[in-house]
């Protein structure tokens, strides 16, 4: 499958429009994923579209929880010049021209938290959202141990159609809201966080 053929569509894919710059520094990581909007998804119906929001300021990165308690203050507070989105797509007040918003969207890996993930990546997949440049998903673990099968499979399908994904086990501190400390955080997380910022650069 090609990394510009949504897995949820036969459909060939719209062109990119000449202002569209996915090139990205050599250590970067590589995307697994479509890169942008994708031919032939359907706009989402409201009630599964995420909200807009008006956001003064920049980030290098916004992380965008799907859901309530996805955990995207606790990423934003791990990575540099990163911040939380508020549960909805950042419209960044920018002059035309400049650079869209650099968004990770965030989910937890229970069925709910993967329906709302992948609704949004539908959304953004669809053309609906203007103004993002979508990095990629980070899953974090729900619970301690290993994903049921039937949401390691929804979670697979969910990983096809978003340019990268990012997989955060369970981690007890967190729980316990203990304050995170990278350097001791799980090396998934250390990953993330220098893939994110080979990305930026």
């Amino acid at each position: 499958m090609g990394e510009n053929v949504n897995p949820w569509v036969t459909r060939p894919p719209l062109e990119e429009t000449p202002d569209q710059d996915h090139t990205v520094p050599d250590d970067a990581p590589a995307a697994t994923g479509p890169q942008s909007p994708q031919g032939g998804v359907p706009f989402p119906g409201d009630d599964d579209r995420l909200p807009r929001r008006r956001v003064s300021g920049t980030a290098h990165v916004w992380f965008l929880g799907v859901h309530g308690g996805a955990g995207e203050s606790t990423l934003a507070g791990l990575v540099p010049d990163a911040r939380p989105a508020g549960h909805a797509w950042p419209e960044v007040a920018n002059p035309p021209g400049h650079a869209p918003a650099r968004v990770v969207l965030v989910a937890r890996t229970h069925a709910s938290g993967l329906r709302s993930a992948q609704l949004a990546a539908t959304e953004w997949a669809s053309g609906s959202v203007s103004g993002i440049e979508l990095i990629g998903l980070v899953l974090v673990a729900d619970a301690p141990g290993k994903l049921p099968r039937p949401l390691k499979d929804m979670a697979k399908v969910i990983k096809g159609g978003v340019p990268r994904t990012w997989s955060i086990p369970w981690i007890e501190s967190w729980r316990l809201n203990e304050p995170v400390d990278v350097q001791r955080s799980p090396k998934s997380v250390r990953s993330m966080i220098a893939d994110l910022d080979a990305l930026s650069h």
